[in-house]
């Protein structure tokens, strides 16, 4: 069990840990396959949906293009052609994502306590369209267009290091993906918790399939904050 005494900043990955991004991402795409014939089943989209976001993300490009692309990819994968409009409808849906049920109780409670921050893979002109759900004033939101990298390249974890100031030993990351947070928060020497949230794809959900040691695993951030207080 971590000693949550030693921790004076907790970091949070977003989509996948706080905003119930699998449903956010079935309401765009699956419309979009129904309207073009194709049929997947949740745990086939979810793997095809990290392949093609993990090869979009290799060189930067804002998040937007990433969503673009990997529209784009469904089509050349299953064989059909998008329209303009479907393929902006990945990205257009992130407005409207929804917070897991217990992400604002939980982040409130936590902020009783410690500095809060946000390490996304994400543009910031989306990220504030899903800030206002959270239901707290974050210390600091760092994402990827900011670093000009996605998770889990390091640098990203660094820049929040730089605006947090704060010690490695003293900062505790929390993120639903294995590969995108916990392995460069672990290289990093910085403590982590999984949140493994349910999914039909157990254990990675829409992101690469790995394994990894976090300090601790969770299954949503209601049990975080319970611990943690």
């Amino acid at each position: 069990m971590l000693d949550f005494t030693r921790y004076q900043v907790l970091t949070f990955d977003c989509y996948g840990t706080m905003i119930d991004w699998e449903n956010g991402i079935f309401s765009a795409l699956k419309p979009v396959l129904a309207a073009h014939g194709k049929q997947i089943n949740e745990n086939s989209l979810l793997e095809v949906y990290s392949e093609l976001e993990l090869a979009a993300e290799q060189e930067y490009q804002p998040y937007r293009e990433v969503l673009q692309s990997v529209v784009r990819g469904f089509g050349e994968r299953l064989g059909f052609t998008p329209t303009d409009q479907e393929v902006n409808s990945l990205p257009d849906s992130v407005a409207h994502w929804r917070p897991f049920s217990d992400t604002a109780d939980a982040l409130r409670s936590l902020k009783r306590r410690y500095k809060l921050a946000v390490i996304s893979n994400i543009d910031d002109n989306l990220f504030a369209t899903s800030a206002p759900k959270l239901g707290v004033a974050f210390d600091a939101i760092i994402t990827a267009q900011q670093a000009r990298c996605y998770k889990p390249c390091e640098k990203i974890f660094k820049l929040a290091e730089e605006r947090l100031e704060v010690d490695r030993e003293r900062w505790l990351h929390v993120g639903q993906s294995i590969y995108h947070d916990i392995i460069p928060a672990n290289a990093l020497g910085i403590s982590s918790v999984w949140v493994k949230r349910a999914s039909p794809r157990p254990g990675a959900g829409a992101t690469k399939a790995v394994s990894g040691m976090p300090d601790l695993e969770v299954p949503d951030l209601h049990t975080l904050a319970s611990l943690a207080s």
